[in-house]
């Protein structure tokens, strides 16, 4: 059975129709914006805008935290300094002028 050309017309318009329709509704939806996202992140080098501000930032805080490191090690090797120090058990040193004794 075999379909008349004046018929086929109308079903492939409203098919078209149809499809249109649907892949609009698709598209301005989540699946449509989460589309448009990724192909904004591959055009932006991987990174949302927001996220460089950030990344900046966090850059700064780690530089930061590792002058600090610095420092402590700094510091620690002066405690013990002093540590050593204060165990030897060499003659008390005494400073010129000092009383002698009670």
């Amino acid at each position: 059975m075999a379909i008349p050309a004046s018929d086929i017309a109308p079903v492939i318009m409203g098919t078209i129709f149809t499809v249109a329709v649907a892949g609009t509704i698709v598209l301005r939806g989540p699946l449509g914006r989460a589309l448009a996202r990724a192909i904004e992140l591959g055009a932006a080098g991987g990174r949302p805008p927001e996220d460089e501000a950030r990344v900046a930032q966090l850059e700064q805080r780690v530089a930061e935290l590792e002058a600090g490191q610095t420092r402590l090690a700094e510091l620690e090797e002066r405690v013990d300094f002093a540590e050593r120090m204060l165990i030897r058990q060499d003659a008390p040193v005494r400073l010129p002028g000092g009383r002698e004794g009670p």
